[in-house]
């Protein structure tokens, strides 16, 4: 192991959005399972995460917001004036027995994540990057935004400069909202251009806080690799960031249902890998991923990544049997290779023009 320490909670094992919603699966807890049973998940370098403090959410939540969120748990109800004012008990964010428990806890392992690499490190928590929360609202499927309250401790405690690096299949409209016009905050977000919510454009920089990279369906592992090189790194790399936090969702492989791109998990993976000597302090979090098989083959080699484990080629059966026993809503099962491997084959393909258009639109920006 290289230092790298991993947060999670049994907050998350067994909660659901809903029978029917996209977070009707199990992650985290697959992610725990995996990584412990491949051996890669010693007790030392398990971080239980806290529950955050809700005086510890009004940094960027509105104090009548946190209590709603409080009260709609405990009542497991809202009123109309609520879900209007709130967005709370909409299809995307409902009423759920740990409505607030679990946010609050991805919240406070986010916090927990900032005091641990105050002086520097690298620490995974994958209940984390919920990048549309709101200040005063749920959002796409986000309570609280987790990567804006970590980054505000990062700040708080010293540091002065944070690159945030978004590679999700969705724009991450909170964050964008919580530091535009940041000169402290550079943030670099991929994400598929028409989708939900609708933000990020290129040529919107967020008051030369942001770089947008919005991509067409069917963005593949050469497309990525491009982008990485010859924007990501060098933005990050030009900003000399004190810290970086990667959310590392995984909805922008292949077989995940919220997005029509097409990577396989090796591009997340080696963009981890990637910025790591870029900054002595590291933190990656989770963020959108809808297919319980992906979702864990992902996080689970975004560990290793970052704790230096070998992933093996094919999978124990002992980990093969945690895949086999994920359940999912919509119809289909798994092809075999995502049952008995971590890593997918590589998706490459032909670098269209407007890939390369888009990264001469945005090099502007990387100085």
């Amino acid at each position: 192991m290289t230092g790298a320490r991993f947060i999670g909670s049994n907050v998350y094992r067994g909660s659901r959005y809903g029978k029917l919603h996209p977070l009707s699966i199990e992650r985290v807890p697959a992610v725990i399972d995996i990584c412990r049973a491949l051996g890669w998940l010693p007790p030392e370098v398990y971080r239980t995460s806290p529950m955050a403090k809700p005086a510890a959410l009004t940094g960027f939540h509105s104090v009548r917001y946190v209590a709603a969120l409080q009260e709609a748990e405990a009542a497991q109800s809202v009123s109309s004036e609520v879900r209007e004012r709130h967005g709370l008990g909409t299809l995307s964010n409902p009423v759920f027995p740990e409505m607030y428990r679990r946010p609050a806890t991805a919240a406070g392992g986010g916090l927990l994540a900032a005091d641990l690499v105050a002086r520097g490190g690298v620490v995974h928590n994958p209940g984390g990057g919920t990048h549309h929360g709101l200040p005063d609202r749920a959002s796409g499927f986000c309570y609280l935004n987790e990567p804006v309250l970590t980054m505000q401790r990062l700040l708080a405690i010293g540091l002065e400069r944070i690159a945030y690096v978004d590679i999700d299949a969705h724009h991450c409209d909170g964050v964008a909202i919580a530091f535009e016009g940041s000169r402290q905050v550079r943030m670099i977000s991929v994400h598929e251009a028409g989708r939900w919510p609708f933000t990020g454009a290129a040529e919107d920089d967020a008051g030369g806080a942001a770089i947008n990279l919005p991509v067409p369906k069917g963005f593949n592992d050469s497309e990525f690799a491009l982008l990485l090189n010859e924007v990501i790194l060098p933005a990050v790399e030009a900003f000399r960031p004190d810290a970086i936090f990667l959310q590392c969702g995984a909805d922008a492989v292949t077989e995940d249902p919220l997005s029509r791109l097409a990577l396989s998990n090796l591009c997340h993976w080696r963009t981890v890998a990637a910025l790591r000597p870029l900054s002595p302090r590291m933190i990656v979090s989770g963020g959108g991923g809808y297919n319980p098989w992906t979702t864990a083959r992902l996080w689970s080699g975004v560990w290793a990544t970052l704790s230096g484990a070998e992933i093996p080629e094919r999978l124990p059966a002992e980990v093969s049997d945690i895949l086999r026993g994920l359940d999912w809503s919509r119809r289909g099962r798994p092809s075999e290779a995502l049952l008995t491997t971590l890593a997918d084959a590589p998706r490459p393909g032909p670098v269209r023009s407007e890939i390369r258009e888009l990264a001469r639109t945005v090099g502007r920006f990387v100085a």
